[in-house]
């Protein structure tokens, strides 16, 4: 498995939280459903922020 750091790990968790409550949107808007789609948009989230995150595979 990938290490991921605790920023990261905190930025997926909350972007899980925000996607159970009905919060969390796509980028063009729509609601998020699924719970993979969520930890992705947390991931991309910490990556943005500078987190220690493994590379997205090709």
């Amino acid at each position: 498995m990938a290490k991921y750091s605790k920023k990261a790990s905190e930025k997926v968790e909350k972007a899980v939280h925000e996607m159970k409550e009905g919060d969390l949107k796509t980028g063009t808007g729509k609601k998020v459903t699924s719970r993979k789609q969520a930890i992705a948009i947390g991931l991309s989230q910490a990556r943005k922020a500078g987190a220690k995150v493994p590379k997205e595979k090709a």
